[in-house]
């Protein structure tokens, strides 16, 4: 008969936290979970239900609940994946390339060309709504100056109810990691009149969720995406006048 696996306190699982690694062909199954929910999450945004993120990494539901006791937890690892993976390329990109606009148009290529957009929580792309433009429940949401690095003010939104969506939301920590990294590039960028001054962060992320559409042909998607931000980045630059 097998047992059920304990911790080396001799306590199971439900009694305190695991303190061994995950058997192999669980660590497997969360790695496909994971996969398979950026995936679907990409395609269909964090509204697609739970039974569609199990069949697309071909496991079942209750394989998924096991290791996210809810949607909105899977969400919010997803969301701070993503936002993570784009703060790392922007800190890539700030110290690889000498240039600014380089540096900024790399970041971009980079973000986009990995899918990165269509996962960004829309807690970090509202950074340029302002203070007195709160939603009517008195919702907060980050603002940024429009000349300088974002200043921050993360305040948590009001929870949904069962009738609303999911939100993807990312601790205040991770977003604010994303927009201080960003608006180094942006400022940089704009100090050396290679970018419009009218270009905050909240635009530059704006073009990574643009330029990143869910299409299902592989190689017709990168073709788009790349050919969106081209345009995209042309926008972006100053014109002398």
């Amino acid at each position: 008969m097998t047992g059920t696996a304990t911790s080396g306190n001799g306590r199971g699982p439900a009694d305190g936290p695991r303190t061994t690694p995950l058997r192999v062909d669980a660590q497997r199954n969360l790695e496909h979970v994971l996969r398979a929910a950026r995936e679907v999450f990409g395609e269909l945004g964090y509204g697609a239900p739970m039974e569609d993120v199990a069949r697309r990494a071909r496991v079942g539901v209750g394989t998924v609940y096991r290791r996210f006791p809810s949607k909105d937890v899977l969400v919010r690892r997803i969301a701070e994946e993503e936002t993570s993976r784009l703060t790392d390329q922007a800190r890539a990109a700030l110290g690889q390339e000498d240039e600014p606009w380089s540096a900024l148009s790399r970041f971009l290529r980079t973000s986009v060309a990995s899918g990165a957009g269509r996962l960004l929580p829309p807690q970090v792309l509202r950074v340029g709504v302002a203070e007195d433009e709160a939603e009517p429940d008195g919702a907060r949401v980050p603002q940024q100056r429009s000349q300088t690095t974002p200043e921050l003010r993360l305040v948590e939104q009001r929870p949904a109810t069962e009738d609303e969506p999911v939100i993807a939301e990312v601790d205040d920590a991770g977003a604010a990691a994303l927009l201080e990294v960003v608006g180094r590039l942006v400022d940089r960028a704009r100090a050396a009149g290679e970018l419009r001054a009218d270009v905050t962060v909240a635009d530059v992320l704006l073009v990574i969720a643009t330029a990143a559409p869910s299409l299902p042909d592989a190689a017709q998607q990168a073709a788009a995406s790349a050919r969106l931000l081209d345009i995209l980045l042309e926008g972006l630059r100053s014109r002398p006048a």
